[in-house]
Formats: C-alpha cells, structure tokens, sequence
C-alpha cells in the first residue's frame, strides 16, 4: 500500500484521490446512473477535498501562520485563518 511521506505528496495523493472520485461521478452522470449512487460518490469527491482542506490548514499553520506570528503580526495571521472557515460556513 502507497504510504505518502511529505505534505506535499499526501496532498497531491489525497487530490488525485478526489479526482477520481470525480471522474466517477461524471462517469455515472453521463450514463444516467441511479441518483443515489451518483450522490454517494459525489459525497467521496466532497469528503476527499475537505481531508485535502485539513492538510493544508495544518501546513499554514506550522509554517505560513507561525512565521507570521513570529514576526508580530499574529492578528492578521488569526484573521485569516478565521476568514477561511467564516468562507466554508456560508458555502
């Protein structure tokens, strides 16, 4: 089993996952495929991408964020990352 070391290739992994998923879908789709197995692998496709979110916050956080904070400015890094999840509430 393919075991992705760094950030960036577990997030490349997760991405390509999602995309398959979303090949699927598309897939069934077009083929006019029973709704509820289409909207069960368009669920997989949104479960991928949200696992992809969680990656690259934990990323910003441990870099982006944290040298922000380290040269003082932590309220523009704090507003930032609240602004993402205010952004994910309202879609």
């Amino acid at each position: 089993m393919y075991k992705p070391k760094n950030y960036k290739e577990r997030t490349l992994h997760r991405l390509k996952i999602a995309q398959g998923h979303l090949k699927k879908v598309l897939d069934m789709f077009e083929k006019d495929e029973y709704c509820i197995d289409v909207l069960h692998q368009s669920q997989a496709v949104q479960k991928a991408l949200k696992e992809v979110d969680i990656l690259i916050l934990e990323n910003h956080l441990k870099t982006c964020a944290t040298n922000s904070i380290k040269k003082g400015n932590e309220l523009e890094a704090i507003k930032e990352v609240i602004e993402v999840f205010r952004k994910s509430k309202n879609s």
